[in-house]
């Protein structure tokens, strides 16, 4: 019986190997898992078919029936947009191949607010959710039962009971422990409430490892909330386990709303297989003309959305690249750009947490400094708590504030939105977020990973081992 299973185990491990050569995204990929399958095939198989898979299957048929069905109502909606279409020749390098990848175009008329941590960020979302009028579309990864979790769902409520239409959107995974109790009192006041069902399909029954990392608000059609936060007390600093909690949201009020909006019915689409029915007249600002892109991607992307995003605008930086992310473990292309800006006279900086929330990506990090750091990228460790904001600033008018972390999970396994803003006043507006950060950081030193004792290299050496399923 035993040697039953033995050869079970290890035919299932070579045919493993075959479907991860056919579909692993990347070489590195296919290489170790098809080692590890056929060497220790009792630990490797349960964990590639929980883990291993890079793609979606099933969303993306889902989804291009779903853009078929409501095609028109797309259709109509891009055309009201034309007037608040950006020219080609209005847009810098940087941002080009963003709206190729995104399939929206940068729109006009927007005002964007740069929200600085939890206080601001839910201040607004709160004004904006009380000030709704037909609908309200709420979407986040993580929700928890705690106090600003049960003041957004108070909030919720009392304009459901309104007659204001409240559709609320959760991952599974990362909101695992919000209890029956809270979802109870939404549907009750008259909440749609769904999680995005990640597992949906009999080919993604076992699945875990694709998750909705989106954090996302739309008021009306009108204004949209993007950024960095989930609903919990820690993001506003009330973990003494944390602390200061760094993070960053914007609000978008004008036709780029449309864009955030457009994002969330997909996701709502694949959940419940319901179309809504909601206002895609672009509305402008009163008070901005700015020009923004909402990119959203993700593993049912026909490319890695994502990563090439940040690869070209790296490649394209003439002057500097400031990048923040709680979680760098970035892959060979993003290094060799970064390798490269250096090498161009870039001033290339990386802003990292110094307080790590996951020892696995707080090691590699390490090797990524060597690598980067020797053509003279310099990188920061944020020491006034811990440091989650997802923001990039290339140059003088390019800067991007999002869910989408420089990570393997991030440009290839989670469902992320990005926004993209092209203006030089809000550009300026992020570089003094970045300085005010950079004053709170300690700059790592030339040589200080070899310095380490050779156990904590070995740490950092495997812990990049297992970057591709950070």
């Amino acid at each position: 019986m035993i040697a039953l299973i033995v050869v079970g185990f290890h035919v299932l491990g070579l045919l493993s190997s075959v479907h991860a050569v056919m579909s692993s995204r990347t070489e590195q990929g296919a290489i170790a898992w098809t080692v590890s399958l056929n060497t220790f095939p009792y630990v490797a198989v349960p964990a590639y078919w929980v883990l291993g898979r890079s793609r979606f299957h099933g969303y993306v048929v889902d989804r291009r029936r779903e853009m078929e069905e409501i095609a028109e109502l797309t259709e109509s909606a891009r055309g009201a947009t034309d007037t608040f279409k950006l020219p080609p020749d209005a847009i810098s390098e940087a941002g080009r191949a963003a709206e190729g990848l995104a399939g929206l175009p940068y729109l006009r008329g927007n005002s964007v607010k740069l929200l600085v941590d939890g206080d601001a960020t839910f201040a607004s979302i709160l004004e904006g959710i009380d000030s709704a009028r037909t609908y309200i579309l709420f979407q986040f990864f993580i929700v928890h039962d705690d106090e600003i979790g049960r003041e957004v769902k108070d909030h919720l409520i009392e304009r459901a009971k309104t007659g204001v239409r409240v559709y609320f959107l959760y991952d599974e995974v990362g909101s695992h422990d919000l209890p029956d109790r809270y979802l109870d009192e939404l549907r009750a006041a008259g909440v749609e409430t769904h999680n995005f069902h990640t597992q949906k399909g009999p080919r993604n029954r076992f699945q875990l490892n694709f998750r909705n990392h989106r954090k996302v608000v739309v008021v009306d059609g009108k204004v949209a909330w993007i950024g960095g936060h989930n609903v919990g007390d820690e993001y506003l600093g009330r973990d003494p386990a944390f602390g200061h909690w760094r993070d960053t949201h914007v609000r978008i009020e004008g036709p780029a709303a449309l864009g955030a909006q457009l994002s969330f019915i997909e996701d709502w689409y694949w959940a419940t297989e319901r179309q809504l029915d909601l206002n895609w007249v672009p509305v402008p600002a009163k008070d901005g003309d700015l020009p923004v892109l909402i990119l959203p991607s993700g593993p049912a992307d026909r490319l890695e959305t994502a990563n090439l995003m940040f690869v070209d605008a790296i490649n394209s930086a003439s002057e500097r690249i400031w990048i923040a992310s709680p979680y760098f473990v970035p892959d060979r292309p993003v290094i060799t750009a970064l390798q490269l800006a250096g090498l161009r006279g870039v001033d290339v900086r990386i802003l990292i947490p110094n307080k790590p929330d996951h020892l696995g990506v707080y090691l590699a990090a390490f090797s990524y400094l060597d690598e980067a750091g020797s053509t003279g990228a310099r990188f920061y460790r944020y020491l006034d708590g811990f440091l989650h904001e997802k923001a990039m600033l290339i140059d003088r008018s390019f800067s991007t504030i999002g869910t989408a972390n420089f990570d393997n999970r991030s440009f290839r396994l989670n469902f992320e939105i990005t926004a993209v803003i092209a203006d030089e006043a809000f550009a300026a507006q992020v570089e003094r977020m970045f300085e005010a950060d950079f004053s709170k950081s300690r700059q790592m030193e030339p040589g200080e990973y070899e310095r380490k004792p050779w156990w904590f290299r070995f740490g950092v050496r495997l812990a990049r081992l297992t970057a591709p399923v950070q």
